[in-house]
């Protein structure tokens, strides 16, 4: 069951109690913000020029929290993703909106998974026999022969939470040449590091919001779509939709602290018509952008949207720019739509990409080749925040976004 070796972190956060400001929570500046060296390891990676000098003048700070910084699953470019050392590590790196990607269990109770169907890549969930047999699909080891990868299927809603709650949190990763469940569940790129993963704390979505709002933090819960067919043991979808807001509800959280995100654009709908206090900071996730036609209808779609009553979208941040025709990085066709209809944009997700000496990846497509160091990731930061505008930033190492987000007063 649970390996006896549990990691967990404090990070320092004070127990100071909370003032009020108009009867919400404001305590921000209870964590005492600590960037660590990665902000100043991709300024000194930049280019020379006027950005990179204003960055460096910021070397000292102070630095303190900012909504424009979103803890993407919390931390996970280094700690397992959506456990509460990440959430810890966001909230010390000064997120101060921080994600819990919302699913369930077999009994129907909400924890925190970027997917409902990962547990066999996040978790140590396949060398636990007596779980690892109640996966949807169990370990299948490489066969060479074949030429057929290992594979495995393990689900939230295989395991009730009580069995959910005995696993450890691992970096997501698998190994496709794995012969056994041990070698299976390795694989963590170069560019992350296993160094704190020795049992990563999984969080129900109510541990979740206990946490974050100790720290005084704001909320962004996104409603993962099911891989289960809806409607599941005569849950429907909208009751799933409603039991993520009924839990910051009961939990007595002001709804101008959350941020509600769906990809599926009949849950942003829903909690505007049946939450519409919450439902106003929905975000409305945007996917459509990954092909080229999808771009063009996605584009096109973004004033019905509006019409709609939806205030923020979010595309991956590929979509908001591109090159012109002296290659600058400049807003794309969808950034100027979205602003022209009168839509908030929050993007994802920064820290993302590994190494970008060889053009970056999937987020620095439409801009890949003037992207060739590490540092050009300010300089598309840049666009995004000053010509693009955004709202805020998704990000997997929430100290890179805030170290810049600071500097630049947003």
């Amino acid at each position: 069951m649970r390996a006896t070796l549990v990691f967990t972190l404090t990070f320092g956060l004070t127990s100071a109690v909370p003032f009020l400001w108009n009867g919400e929570r404001q305590d921000h500046d209870r964590i005492n913000v600590q960037l660590g060296p990665r902000p100043y390891f991709v300024v000194n990676d930049m280019d020379e020029g006027p950005l990179k000098k204003k960055l460096q003048s910021c070397s000292e700070g102070p630095f303190h929290t900012t909504d424009f910084t979103f803890g993407h699953r919390g931390a996970p470019l280094q700690f397992p993703e959506h456990t509460e050392e990440s959430y810890r590590a966001a909230a010390r790196m000064g997120a101060g909106v921080i994600e819990c990607d919302v699913t369930f269990t077999k009994d129907k109770q909400l924890v925190c998974r970027h997917s409902q169907c990962d547990l066999h890549t996040t978790t140590n969930i396949l060398v636990i026999p007596e779980l690892a047999k109640k996966c949807t699909k169990p370990f299948v080891p490489a066969d060479p022969v074949k030429g057929t990868p290992a594979s495995a299927t393990c689900c939230t809603s295989d395991i009730t939470l009580a069995e959910f709650k005995t696993l450890c949190g691992k970096m997501d990763a698998s190994v496709p040449t794995a012969t056994n469940a041990t070698q299976y569940i390795g694989g963590t790129p170069p560019f992350r590091t296993d160094l704190y993963s020795t049992c990563g704390t999984l969080m129900t979505h109510k541990e979740y919001i206990r946490l974050i709002d100790s720290f005084g933090l704001k909320f962004t819960p996104e409603a993962k779509t099911p891989t289960v067919k809806m409607p599941y043991l005569d849950w429907t979808q909208e009751q799933f939709a409603q039991s993520i807001i009924d839990d910051y509800k009961t939990a007595g959280i002001s709804p101008s602290r959350v941020f509600p995100q769906s990809f599926l654009i009949d849950d942003i709908y829903y909690w505007i018509k049946h939450e519409p206090q919450f439902g106003k900071q929905a975000v409305a996730l945007d996917e459509q952008v990954d092909t080229p036609e999808g771009y063009r209808n996605s584009t096109a779609q973004l004033p019905m949207l509006a019409k709609n009553g939806v205030k923020i979208v979010a595309p991956a941040f590929f979509a908001l720019v591109k090159l012109d025709a002296q290659n600058r990085i400049i807003p794309s066709e969808y950034s100027i739509a979205a602003k022209k209809a009168g839509l908030d944009i929050i993007s994802w997700s920064f820290e993302r990409s590994g190494f970008l000496n060889h053009g970056g990846d999937y987020y620095y497509q439409y801009v890949a080749p003037v992207i060739n160091n590490d540092g050009d990731m300010y300089t598309v930061l840049d666009v995004l925040a000053k010509q693009v505008g955004i709202r805020a930033l998704f990000s997997d190492w929430p100290a890179t976004v805030t170290y810049y987000a600071n500097c630049m007063d947003l």
